[in-house]
């Protein structure tokens, strides 16, 4: 329950002073819907009003005038503006205000009348003379106090100034209690940081441009809050499933038959990966680990090994991967090697119908398929299984919580295994995958020749697709991704359909296309066409998945390549290269290239290591939605930048650890402090606001 002390910060937007019915909504879109979230509404840049005269004003800028009312202009019609011209010792200007109200103007700033105003100069269009546009303050020179040399500028929306957010914000930050404070005093000592209140004020308050920057003393402070917040939660959700007890289970002779009939050696990596799930699986513990590794650096070998462990215990285990066609994939890469061991694997799909499913669910519920492949159709009704030990997850932050926790229900103590092909900056790891241990597969397998990348302007769009020809009349196949455009999937549509249009007209019925908006059946369809070589050339949008293994593709052309992120193209690339001859990745962009797009290219010609890439991807970038993250449950911070605050990362997950191993129960005085901080930011073990566990 939350405490009384936070009652007031989650108060509704409308307790408030003036956020009534009209305004509410207009400050939960720029805000959110609880005072709270006004308080932590951070102010975008800053507003200086020094003295100016008006003829050495500059055009644009914000600056405070002392004037005389010359004159009032009514306006001819109601949709024209009132005018009242000014003037000062240097010349005239004009004070422009919309929507009536000119009566009441005329009342309180009589010709003659001294005043100041401040706001910004603009020009008529037609006469080019100075202007204000309904000026931020028009006072007596009694009232200058009111007019601030500096003023926070914050986020505003059609109908909602950013004037008005300001007192809201200012208004929130008045009913911000003094809370019980949560930090070590040694660090806060050491920091210099301001208490919680005092930070807030300061972050509302900026002097200078400094004051708003993420590397801030109040700004760090309020970084450390929310990310000590974050990372607790984390930590006692990992300690929570390290409670609870899972089978344990011990490598065997079974999987050490099916690596050795494999036609290759493991990677170091991959030995490595292996024992640490071992070591897992031995403890008795519930096992929650994530394998984080690159394209095609062999995952799904890795949890195959595990699974034949799991099956010479006599146990069963389960992998759900997003789309059919990759549980498909999946389901070919395992069920040969383990049923050359008597191991049965199961496919389990949408597609599933009548005596056949019924059939592979019996198998399941008897124990005599000790592992299952599918989708979503796992964690359906009906589907139960006699003994299951190990639940393996692939691109997890496919899947939102609740569809992962139906699956794992099917199998209460059993051990997870989460595997991501989207490699992670380290300085990410902690915010990402903060409850989950986590393996590196950071080796290519043997034999995998580089990608050869090389960037193309897009005027040479016929040479690209006459190479194209050639290479296709050879047998090779190839994907042609289609670019990004304005985040209208509409758009992204129609320019993929354009561009299959034309290829067809160059390569006839051996182009496919694939996007978002087909039938599931349709698109599965077109991709295993593809996979079995019907089709020779695959257009698609990124909306879709192209996750399907086909070791003849070898060309990959990326239209538009500027508009994508490092790591997404990265993604894209790695799905060529994968059989045993020479692979090619066309990057084709439109110029100029800004100077982010051209180091953005040039870094993917000259790596292929996923890691490295996730981290120049970071630096690129910045803070925000640090390689589109977001739905892979990256937190979305208010005060904490990733990039900035990455030493503050490292530092709160370290505090949290120590936290929980001195006062695990949050029982000491810090205890209490660090409760409210966790309901103050909404991280709470139980009920985790992220997506990522």
């Amino acid at each position: 329950m939350r405490p009384e002390i936070l009652f007031p910060l989650f108060a509704p937007v409308t307790s408030l002073k003036g956020v009534g019915a009209r305004v509410a909504p207009l400050l939960e879109r720029v805000a959110g819907p609880s005072v709270r979230d006004v308080l932590f509404l951070s102010p975008q840049r800053i507003v200086r009003r020094p003295p100016a005269s008006i003829a050495s004003a500059i055009e644009g800028e914000t600056a405070t005038f002392e004037v005389v009312i010359e004159s009032h202009k009514r306006p001819g019609r109601p949709s024209h503006p009132w005018k009242i011209r000014v003037f000062d010792d240097t010349g005239f200007m004009s004070l422009v205000f919309f929507h009536g109200a000119g009566a009441d103007l005329e009342r309180r700033h009589p010709k003659g009348a001294r005043r100041l105003v401040s706001g910004r100069l603009e020009r008529e269009r037609f006469s080019d003379a100075p202007q204000i546009v309904h000026p931020d303050y028009l006072v007596a020179p009694e009232r200058a106090g009111e007019i601030p040399k500096f003023e926070a500028v914050y986020p505003a929306t059609a109908g909602l100034a950013s004037r008005q957010v300001r007192r809201f914000a200012l208004e929130a930050l008045e009913r911000a209690p003094v809370l019980p404070e949560w930090q070590d005093p040694a660090w806060l000592a050491r920091q210099g940081w301001p208490a919680w209140r005092e930070a807030l004020a300061a972050f509302h308050a900026p002097a200078d441009e400094a004051d708003l920057s993420p590397a801030a003393s109040a700004r760090r402070r309020l970084a450390f809050d929310e990310l000590l917040a974050h990372q607790l939660a984390l930590s006692q959700r990992k300690h929570r499933r390290r409670d609870h007890p899972a089978p344990a289970i011990a490598a065997g002779d079974l999987a050490a038959r099916v690596e050795g009939a494999l036609p290759f050696s493991l990677t170091g990596a991959q030995r490595r990966s292996l024992s640490e799930i071992r070591a897992d699986l031995a403890s008795g513990r519930k096992m929650t680990r994530l394998i984080q590794g690159d394209v095609g650096a062999g995952k799904t070998v890795v949890a195959m090994l595990a699974m034949a462990d799991v099956a010479q215990a006599g146990f069963q285990s389960v992998l759900m991967a997003p789309t059919e066609i990759l549980a498909r994939q999946h389901f070919e890469t395992l069920s040969a090697p383990l049923a050359a061991q008597g191991v049965e694997t199961v496919l389990l799909t949408g597609r599933d119908k009548g005596a056949a499913r019924a059939r592979k669910l019996e198998r399941l519920a008897s124990g005599a398929a000790a592992v299952a492949v599918g989708t979503h159709a796992l964690f359906q009704e009906g589907v139960a299984f006699a003994r299951l030990a190990m639940t393996v997850i692939d691109e997890q932050h496919r899947f939102g919580v609740a569809e992962r926790t139906r699956l794992q229900a099917k199998g209460e103590e059993a051990h997870l295994l989460a595997m991501s092909a989207t490699p992670i900056p380290r300085t990410l790891e902690l915010t990402v995958f903060g409850d989950l241990d986590i393996s590196r597969l950071d080796e290519k397998p043997p034999g995998r020749s580089p990608v050869a990348t090389r960037a193309t302007p897009s005027p040479r769009l016929a040479d690209v697709v006459a190479r194209l020809r050639a290479a296709v009349g050879a047998g090779a196949q190839a994907f042609w991704i289609c670019p990004l455009i304005a985040d209208s999937e509409a758009a992204d549509l129609a320019a993929a359909e354009a561009r299959f249009a034309r290829l067809r007209e160059v390569f006839g019925p051996a182009v496919g296309l694939v996007h978002g908006r087909l039938p599931a059946a349709e698109k599965d369809q077109v991709m295993a066409d593809f996979a079995d070589g019907r089709l020779q050339v695959l257009v698609a949008t990124t909306v879709v998945e192209v996750g399907v293994d086909v070791p003849a593709a070898s060309i990959m052309v990326i239209e538009g390549a500027e508009r994508f992120g490092l790591a997404q193209l990265h993604q894209l690339r790695g799905r060529v290269g994968r059989g045993p001859g020479e692979a090619s990745c066309v990057l084709l962009y439109d110029p100029p290239l800004s100077e982010v797009a051209a180091r953005r290219l040039d870094i993917l010609r000259r790596t292929d290591d996923g890691f490295a890439i996730a981290e120049r991807d970071l630096e690129l970038r910045g803070g925000g939605d640090p390689l589109g993250l977001r739905q892979s449950g990256f937190p979305d911070y208010r005060f904490a930048d990733p990039l900035v605050h990455a030493d503050l990362i490292a530092a709160a997950a370290a505090d949290a650890r120590l936290i929980l191993a001195r006062d695990p129960e949050l029982r000491s005085q810090r205890g209490a402090g660090l409760r409210i901080l966790q309901e103050l930011f909404d991280w709470r073990a139980e009920a985790p606001r992220d997506e990522a566990g």
